[in-house]
């Protein structure tokens, strides 16, 4: 569907999608993830991808989104199904698992009652917060607290360097080493 946007994975634990007119900078980072990207991959509808970490979860994207809207755990690989709904993902304990793509979307018939429901629940925004594992939660909390710790001491030595010395860099170009012709 959009075949000009594409993502890299990333050891920094950040995921960057491209349009593949206009490199120089990349279109969003998503950044939710606890390690090392390994695996990305896309359905056929392209407006959605799902990657594998390092840290063994499973994330899925939308293509032009920050962060992660479905979260999955105790997984090596990750592929979409041909029609999009479900993601495969296989673990180190040789099973297959299948994992619906949109969590809250329920399976086969939907009657009108349970459909307008539906539509009421989306629109109070009233979303449950997702059942993370403790090893993760506190992965990201110290993450997070990592990430901050950097940004302090990236500040104060701008503030103690020379006007101008220390431009800052954008974190969808901080990655992009060399463009090549």
């Amino acid at each position: 569907m959009k075949p000009m946007n594409f993502a890299a994975a990333n050891e920094n634990c950040n995921c960057y999608s491209y349009d593949a007119r206009k490199l120089d900078e990349a279109k969003c980072v998503q950044k939710d993830h606890l390690s090392a990207v390994m695996d990305i991959d896309y359905p056929p509808t392209g407006r959605e991808f799902v990657t594998e970490s390092y840290d063994r979860t499973v994330r899925i994207f939308l293509y032009n989104g920050g962060h992660s809207r479905e979260i999955y755990h105790r997984v090596l690989c990750a592929k979409f199904s041909r029609d999009a709904s479900y993601v495969i993902s296989g673990s180190d304990d040789t099973n297959l698992r299948l994992w619906k793509a949109k969590a809250s979307e329920q399976l086969g018939v939907i009657l009108p009652r349970e459909c307008k429901k539906h539509e009421t629940f989306l629109r109070s925004n009233a979303f449950a917060e997702t059942n993370i594992h403790d090893t993760t939660y506190k992965a990201g909390i110290l993450r997070r607290t990592m990430a901050d710790a950097e940004k302090r001491e990236e500040d104060r030595r701008r503030a103690h360097s020379a006007p101008g010395s220390m431009p800052r860099k954008s974190r969808r170009k901080n990655r992009i080493v060399k463009e090549i012709e």
